[in-house]
């Protein structure tokens, strides 16, 4: 898809809402946003057939998400006689993940944010209906659904992680992914009684009924205390930071639009000691936090919920002085623990993330699960002919769509010269971007890299030429009409 027909499904999700903003305005927003501009001339950039590169090879990528089936498209682009395969098994696998916090919201539908997979594959590009369960690196194999060994010359790692809800207590044995295998956590006791997670689909659904649910019981509550309204942060690296706040936020708009935000307290438990890991950002979220009246403690991790009494148990955990090392002339710190009971009446869960143990347990795996990767070139540490991207990947903070954009450019890039013969010639700098939704109508753009400091600090400052740590509703626009057409429609065609 090029640029024009991506501008168009842009102006098509606009005209859904005319109330909010027209197509002309939206026309005037997006020739005056950088990002929206550079997005957007990256989608006439791609290889030609003249100067495709004839290098040959079989190419088997485990994972037809965003990441895997932008990697064929912009490979497929890339190479003039490809031979590419994907293994995928869901048949909504390029469904639009970043769009669960809206639809958990009430602003989508669950079908605004689903796309077939099978319409989405390149053409030329091979696609087996099934799942890797043994990878064989030594060999250059990977065997499907226990039977159907598959070789490569290169292959590409973009499986996605698995959603460990089993890890929590309560929520015994369930371990899924964000799109069809969810029964076993609808059965575990989410999507109903005030338990809510948003990071499978259907449960981000469920998850708008919950706080319908919630406003619902305000309006009725009389006393003077207030109803719980809890949200956790897990102890695991997550997909999307920042939707464990998103939703939050979401959460109180709700609330103040039904004027019944004065009968609900919303606490935020994270695990972790600050509310992001970047300080302008974090001081940003603490000053919104105090703004709208939330509360929040630091080092909790949601151990255990008892689904019938609506308790949610945390381990509340802190470091203390121990005993002092005469050698090392300095105290030993001692972490320490306590169980804290928290009632809730709505409950947001974020489920402990990890490698899908066919991954984490193989050879292209490590001891963390994740796949071990130079984190510039995105090859494997030990295999000079597989490479990695996405969520799975073990690189700093990279666990974003946005990430994956930049990610894919990279790995294709590096992985044709590899091809043929050549040094690799991209690196990954670790560009990580967080729409963080802050209220129906306004978002704070974090975007970041590996340095570590705010775009505007000079990171990305050419497409960012704006506060990035101010909360504005020109990124409310860019996130709810621009970026899944440019996801869908730029990405998926290897283009953006």
């Amino acid at each position: 898809m090029k640029k024009n027909e991506i501008l168009e499904e842009i102006l098509n999700e606009v005209e859904k809402h005319p109330e909010i903003m027209s197509r002309r305005e939206a026309l005037k927003y997006l020739s005056v946003s950088p990002m929206a501009a550079s997005i957007l001339a990256g989608a006439t950039i791609g290889a030609s057939s003249a100067s495709a590169s004839s290098a040959k090879g079989k190419i088997v990528i485990v994972g037809g998400g965003l990441a895997g089936m932008s990697t064929a498209a912009r490979l497929n682009n890339s190479l003039s006689n490809a031979d590419i395969t994907v293994i995928e098994p869901d048949p909504t696998s390029v469904s639009y993940q970043p769009g669960q916090t809206l639809v958990g919201a009430g602003i989508w539908d669950a079908s605004d944010i689903t796309y077939k997979r099978d319409e989405f594959v390149p053409s030329g590009v091979k696609l087996i209906k099934g799942s890797v369960t043994a990878f064989d690196p030594q060999n250059n194999t990977v065997t499907v659904d226990g039977s159907q060994v598959v070789s490569y010359d290169q292959m590409v790692i973009a499986t996605g992680l698995k959603l460990n809800y089993g890890a929590i207590k309560g929520l015994d044995g369930v371990i899924t992914s964000s799109g069809t295998d969810n029964s076993a956590v609808k059965n575990s006791g989410i999507s109903k009684n005030g338990l809510h997670s948003i990071y499978f689909r259907d449960g981000a659904t469920a998850t708008w009924k919950g706080i319908q649910e919630l406003i619902a019981k305000a309006k009725a509550h009389k006393g003077p205390q207030k109803l719980q309204a809890v949200f956790t942060h897990p102890n695991t690296p997550i997909k999307c930071g920042g939707a464990p706040k998103k939703i939050m936020y979401l959460v109180n708009s709700r609330l103040e639009e039904a004027g019944v935000r004065d009968k609900v307290e919303l606490t935020f438990y994270p695990n972790g000691g600050g509310m992001f890991g970047i300080k302008d950002y974090h001081t940003a979220i603490v000053q919104q936090f105090k703004d709208r009246g939330f509360k929040w403690h630091y080092n909790h991790n949601l151990i255990e919920v008892d689904t019938a009494n609506k308790v949610a148990t945390f381990d509340h955990h802190w470091k203390e002085k121990g005993e002092f090392d005469e050698d090392l002339e300095e105290y030993t710190m001692v972490t320490k623990h306590e169980r804290v009971e928290v009632p809730y009446d709505f409950l947001h869960v974020t489920p402990p993330m990890k490698a899908p143990d066919e991954v984490g347990n193989s050879e292209v795996g490590s001891d963390k699960g994740w796949v071990p990767v130079n984190k510039e070139t995105l090859k494997h540490v030990k295999f000079n002919n597989v490479w990695c991207l996405g969520d799975v990947a073990a690189v700093p903070m990279g666990k974003t769509g946005g990430s994956a954009r930049k990610q894919y450019a990279v790995l294709v890039d590096n992985i044709v010269a590899s091809m043929e013969g050549k040094s690799l010639p991209s690196k990954y700098d670790g560009y990580t971007v967080c729409p963080l939704i802050t209220s129906i109508g306004t978002v704070m753009l974090a975007e970041f890299n590996w340095a570590s400091k705010p775009a505007g600090s000079g990171v990305n400052a050419a497409s960012f030429p704006l506060d990035p740590t101010k909360e504005r509703w020109i990124w409310w626009l860019l996130k709810v009409y621009a970026l899944k057409p440019m996801t869908i429609y730029g990405m998926l065609s290897g283009r953006a």
